[in-house]
């Protein structure tokens, strides 16, 4: 989220200046991977083929480009030592306690247990936090400055764990004010919204892809085979299974599955790795008529292929 805000703020839209890429983590595409062998989210891939792995280090690039609303230019140097101080310790202890408290069940059978003391240490910080807001609303005083946007995502996820106890808690009012103004602030609202938020995964072009009606893919699920080659037709009646390339399937969906009910029409992402190594061999033919090369698939589908199964949007 502040990699989007910082993005945002120096007039940077997906679309316009730079292409978003959303990506399901149980599915990282090879592109990702060969961005950041670290695998995780928000990579920024540069014009110059630079890549930055850190939402704090996209940030940063971001204001060199520009810095229209002052985030980090007019502040003193001392008060630049104290943006940073502030962020690390964000980064640092706030993050691994929001973390545990979050997410307890990621720390084995110690997680639950440990989970009330790590909630303790998070509002010790937060407290101090909020000392600091009493002075004039925002963490350097009288206008947000990059610790602000930096941090207000971070107290937003600990607030989102447990609203009442958060605004329950003693002490806290600065800090509970500050967040409010960030939830219901424009800088917010624009990056909550498309284009920054569409959920769908993007469509690697190293995957290979099938559409499946609902109930024939909850079939294979059960039984372990999926072997039906397009709608209507099986695996055994055509002889290979119907594959396509990301950009085909927006063709294909029209074509043969325009009338089917939202949510009933679920796209297979499929690994081709996952196929090779279950010996299914893939070969690009032409489509009758057309002559257009699409992937069929010779033999069933093995269902450890199939990375994801998603309700298919155009």
């Amino acid at each position: 989220m502040r990699a989007r805000l910082a993005l945002a703020s120096v007039g940077l839209q997906p679309g316009c200046d730079l292409e978003l890429r959303e990506v399901a983590l149980k599915a990282k595409p090879p592109e990702l991977l060969e961005a950041s062998d670290k695998g995780t989210v928000p990579v920024l891939v540069l014009p110059d083929g630079g890549v930055l792995v850190e939402s704090l280090a996209i940030m940063g690039w971001a204001l060199e480009q520009a810095d229209p609303q002052g985030w980090l230019a007019g502040w003193s140097a001392p008060e630049v030592a104290l943006i940073t101080e502030l962020i690390a310790e964000n980064d640092g202890p706030f993050k691994h306690h929001l973390d545990c408290f979050k997410y307890p069940d990621r720390f084995g059978n110690a997680g639950l247990a440990e989970r009330p003391a790590h909630r303790a240490a998070a509002l010790a910080i937060l407290r101090a936090w909020s000392e600091r807001l009493q002075r004039g609303g925002w963490l350097l005083g009288d206008r947000p400055c990059l610790a602000d946007w930096a941090l207000l995502p971070f107290v937003r996820q600990f607030r989102l764990a447990d609203p009442e106890g958060f605004d329950a808690a003693a002490d806290l009012g600065s800090l509970q004010a500050w967040l409010a103004r960030f939830l219901a602030s424009p800088e917010l609202a624009a990056v909550m919204a498309d284009p920054w938020t569409d959920r769908s995964p993007w469509r690697s072009p190293g995957w290979m892809y099938h559409l499946a009606l609902r109930p024939e893919w909850a079939s294979a699920r059960r039984d372990g085979v999926y072997a039906r080659s397009t709608r209507g037709r099986s695996l055994e009646e055509v002889g290979f299974i119907h594959l396509s390339a990301a950009h085909q399937l927006a063709a294909t969906a029209a074509r043969f599955y325009g009338d089917v009910p939202a949510g009933e029409l679920l796209l297979l992402t499929i690994d081709p790795q996952g196929l090779a190594a279950a010996g299914r061999p893939v070969r690009q033919e032409p489509a009758p008529g057309s002559g257009e090369l699409f992937p069929h698939l010779y033999g069933s589908l093995p269902l450890q292929a199939v990375l994801l199964a998603q309700p298919f949007s155009p």
